[in-house]
């Protein structure tokens, strides 16, 4: 049976009467098209303007047209894989990610599904096999849509918000069970691997692991898991939100990523020796990753925003320093056995594109597997102490990751020229506005 035969027999079997078209975009959303489900054919996919992959987060484009003046279409196939019912929906819908393809048949370099293929294909042709592991954080907060009143904690079970910061607190999590019930019932619906919950250190901050697995499909369940969390929030009167930094004095929200690399053949860990100890190619990895994640800062974090969470003593990385077990360090290296050895990347903010900010942390590793790179010496005391060694701003990691000539042989010139482009679009709209700070200090005192 092939791919559209599997997939017209699901439809079937669910009685499904709408389908949900999507694939992600620059940001991480999902676009795409709904379909009634008789109209579907999934042999022949749907057709989409490519200028979709260059949208802005406000819903703008670049200056410089990244595509055909032309404005032509694509070609959107569905992946089988990631077929599934929508739990939310009224009536029996079913929601399935598609791939960007050229009318040639070629993947479209700027889908941010096939830049994550194209790095995961370079891991495949060395033998090895990428295992992440994402950790998403996120808030719970008041509906609030006046965009200039700042954000407030949501009222739990017991009417109150709460008091202070209650970091792995279980009754404070269960301030909130009827949503997190919703969420691990829906998710399981959906095929998503969830793992543990925790409350974080934010005031109701909380955080949700993510099993390992392979790269591509850990990618679409952070995709399909936020849209989720978002839903059931919004059903129970709150706001769920993904921001790096969405309330000023809480901690930011972080997508810590766990790595390793296996063979292909065996399955065995290749940062391990046969002796348990770490071998060359975890130190190139580390290497790898040091030298290369300040151009590629713009993947990890991706907003003007994303830049607040940044800071020193804030449970956040301001440099990359690693360490074992040293949660201060831009770059962990957790205990384990050797066949669990991996390098926990900590610089990426929950507000990233899923496919991109994993495409990245891998591609980094890549380079420096391939090139032999030597890591610094590994850090006991606090990175906190160390200087940054990262861009502080948007407009600087642009510019680090646009002159990065070795990325843009992994992720393609194109791709990386595009995305350049539009996180400077965005970054020059934000510079337009005018602040509540501006207008409060500076208005009548300068």
């Amino acid at each position: 049976m092939n791919n559209a035969d599997t997939i017209r027999q699901w439809l079937t079997e669910h009685q499904i009467t709408e389908v949900e078209c999507m694939i992600p975009d620059m940001t991480g959303l999902a676009r795409g098209k709904i379909v009634p489900c008789h109209k579907y054919d999934p042999a022949e996919g749907l057709r989409l303007s490519e200028a979709v992959l260059t949208l802005t987060v406000t819903g703008d484009y670049p200056e410089q047209d990244f595509t055909s003046p032309a404005d032509p279409d694509m070609r959107m196939l569905p992946d089988p894989a990631t077929l599934r019912l929508v739990p939310w929906a009224s009536e029996p819908t079913a929601q399935i990610i598609h791939d960007c393809i050229d009318f040639d048949g070629k993947p479209h370099d700027l889908a941010p599904r096939n830049v994550l293929k194209r790095v995961l294909d370079l891991y495949r042709a060395e033998g090895w096999q990428a295992v992440v592991a994402p950790e998403m954080e996120f808030y719970l907060v008041e509906v609030q849509p006046d965009e200039d009143i700042p954000l407030t904690p949501p009222v739990g079970r017991t009417r109150r918000t709460e008091a202070g910061r209650q970091s792995f607190s279980i009754d404070a999590i269960n301030e909130y069970d009827s949503i997190f019930d919703v969420i691990y019932d829906w998710c399981a619906q959906q095929g998503l691997q969830l793992d543990t919950l925790i409350h974080e250190m934010g005031t109701a901050q909380m955080e949700i692991n993510l099993d390992h697995g392979d790269p591509l499909d850990l990618a679409d369940q952070v995709f399909l898991f936020k849209r989720t969390v978002r839903e059931v929030a919004i059903r129970n009167n709150m706001y769920a939100t993904f921001m790096a930094k969405p309330m000023q004095g809480q901690p930011g929200s972080a997508m810590h990523l766990h790595q390793s690399v296996v063979d292909a053949a065996t399955g065995a860990n290749v940062f391990s020796n046969a002796d348990g100890s770490p071998s060359p190619l975890f130190f190139h990895f580390i290497g790898g990753l040091q030298r290369y994640l300040p151009a590629a800062m713009p993947f990890f974090a991706p907003y003007v925003n994303s830049y607040r969470r940044l800071s020193r003593y804030t449970s956040a990385p301001i440099n990359l320093s690693w360490g074992y077990d040293n949660r201060t360090c831009g770059l962990r290296v957790p205990h384990s056995s050797p066949q669990a050895r991996r390098v926990e990347n900590r610089l990426a903010g929950v507000d990233v594109n899923p496919y991109l900010a994993i495409a990245a942390s891998l591609a980094c590793g890549y380079l420096g597997m391939k090139a032999g790179i030597q890591p610094g010496e590994p850090l006991a005391g606090s990175a906190y102490e160390q200087p940054h060694q990262l861009p502080r701003h948007l407009d600087d990691a642009i510019d680090l990751l646009a002159n990065c000539a070795p990325l843009a042989d992994v992720f393609g010139d194109h791709f990386i020229r595009t995305y350049s482009a539009i996180k400077d679009a965005e970054n020059r709209e934000y510079f337009e506005v005018i602040s509540p700070w501006e207008r409060r200090f500076l208005l009548l005192h300068v």
